[in-house]
């Protein structure tokens, strides 16, 4: 039986970075991809000689986040496949569905799934039941101070008041004794309805100087589940990731197995298809405790594809066409150590103060060899849009080991260019030459050589 058919078009309902990302696959498997773009972006650089498609103006709402407008730019420009890349309606399982309902395929995991993992307690119930660890909490929603108070004094203090419709560190308190918690579920329940439209809350213990571990996941329709290793994930600055490697050089032999093995299982037992992460806290114990799952292709998907060989944007695409997994689990060899630095229009020296503006010398690190790898969609003379997050690039380097890896990454970030706007770039490089990184001695709680 003949494999079914991959898409000829492809609307990118993303900008930047992954647009210009997933444009190189669908190109290289000979799609063409369509650009939904907002005016702030129809003239940026990784446009040009591409079909693009304007969604409406440079504000979010009225553009990338505008499901109607982004369902009529595929059927207008004749696409019957859709990538929403990360960020904006990447994990919205309404969006998904309305894909779905206009003939359109939307390349992710079907919508009920997306709705399970999306809301964390149904997804730590169903991850618990398939095997994996979980972080002591609530069983469910909290329905009072009261009770939040009642859960705490069961598994010990200090605790973690989280939104259940939370992300990006919103709708999230600490409190370290009873006396802590009304105040906390007060301002937690307030900030996680005014950004989420959603109040109601959970509760975890804290860990606190664990590491922030993950385990990237591929699906297809017919059951196959194979994992690429982990990423560590631990170097992140108010709950932003900034540097993330592979593997975790914190993690055991033993917990890597088993917790790479309980994550493939898991993911077969909810019927995940595509691409997905799960998300995990390494705690004292050495042991990796679930947090939730990412229904979606991550911003550092590019180390496990540097480590493995593997092209996940193919595999996401060939996948939602109906297609096996292009490989099984035994044939999948994970080589060396990768480690990648994201390069925002941040200024550091400013508390991180964005730097929007006109990119004037613009020079990637090239060594010739196969051992850097930069994604980017940026060009000299690129304008910055204040609108948007601020990545220009992420710099990701291979090495035979964690050291030769720390040198290689080192040597790119000292020949990177860019003059116009402030990059992270300094921040990039006293993180991985400080003492702290080098002899991986550091957790979640601080940058290590910067803070």
């Amino acid at each position: 039986m003949a494999a079914p058919a991959l898409f000829h078009r492809i609307l990118i309902a993303n900008r930047g970075e992954v647009a210009e990302r997933v444009a190189r696959t669908c190109e290289a498997m000979g799609i063409v991809p369509v650009m939904a773009v907002s005016k702030a972006d129809e003239d940026a650089g990784y446009t040009e000689g591409r079909e693009t498609i304007c969604l409406g103006p440079a504000g979010s709402s009225k553009s990338y986040l505008d499901m109607e407008r982004v369902v009529q730019a595929a059927v207008q420009t004749g696409c019957t496949a859709l990538h929403p890349g990360w960020g904006f309606l990447a994990e919205n399982p309404r969006f998904a569905a309305l894909c779905e309902a206009h003939g359109i395929t939307f390349i992710g995991p079907p919508p009920h799934v997306m709705r399970l993992m999306g809301k964390k307690t149904p997804a730590k119930a169903a991850m618990g039941k398939a095997g994996l660890s979980l972080i002591p909490g609530s069983d469910g929603i909290l329905s009072s101070a009261e009770e939040a108070k009642s859960v705490a004094e069961r598994i010990g203090y200090p605790v973690l008041l989280k939104a259940e419709s939370g992300g990006g560190g919103r709708g999230m308190r600490i409190a370290r004794s009873a006396a802590e918690i009304k105040t906390a579920y007060d301002e937690a329940q307030n900030e996680s309805r005014a950004a989420f439209g959603d109040d109601r809350l959970y509760l975890e213990r804290l860990i606190e100087g664990g590491r922030h571990v993950e385990i990237q996941i591929l699906s297809d329709k017919y059951g196959n589940v194979i994992h690429l290793g982990e990423r560590d994930c631990t170097v992140q600055r108010n709950h932003q990731k900034l540097i993330e490697e592979s593997p975790c050089p914190s993690l055991s032999d033993e917990e890597r197995a088993r917790s790479c093995d309980a994550a493939t299982r898991a993911t077969a037992s909810i019927g995940y298809v595509g691409a997905g992460t799960m998300e995990f806290l390494l705690t004292d114990d050495g042991v990796l405790r679930f947090m939730e799952m990412n229904t979606r292709l991550q911003v550092e998907h590019s180390v496990s594809e540097m480590r493995s060989g593997i092209d996940l944007v193919a595999e996401q695409i060939k996948v939602a066409a109906g297609q096996p997994l292009s490989m099984t689990q035994d044939e999948v060899e994970l080589r060396g150590h990768v480690i990648e630095c994201r390069i925002n229009a941040e200024d550091p020296s400013e508390d991180f103060k964005p730097s929007p503006g006109t990119i004037q010398t613009w020079k990637l690190p090239n060594d010739g060899s196969d051992k850097v790898r930069v994604d980017t969609h940026v060009s000299e003379g690129y304008t910055v849009p204040p609108h948007y997050d601020s990545l220009l690039c992420k710099v990701i380097a291979h090495g035979k080991d964690r050291e030769d890896a720390i040198a290689t990454m080192k040597a790119a970030l000292d020949t990177l260019v860019c003059k116009g706007v402030a990059t992270t770039t300094p921040m990039h490089q006293a993180v991985i030459t400080s003492k702290e990184f080098r002899e991986n001695t550091y957790d979640t709680r601080r940058v290590p050589g910067w803070e």
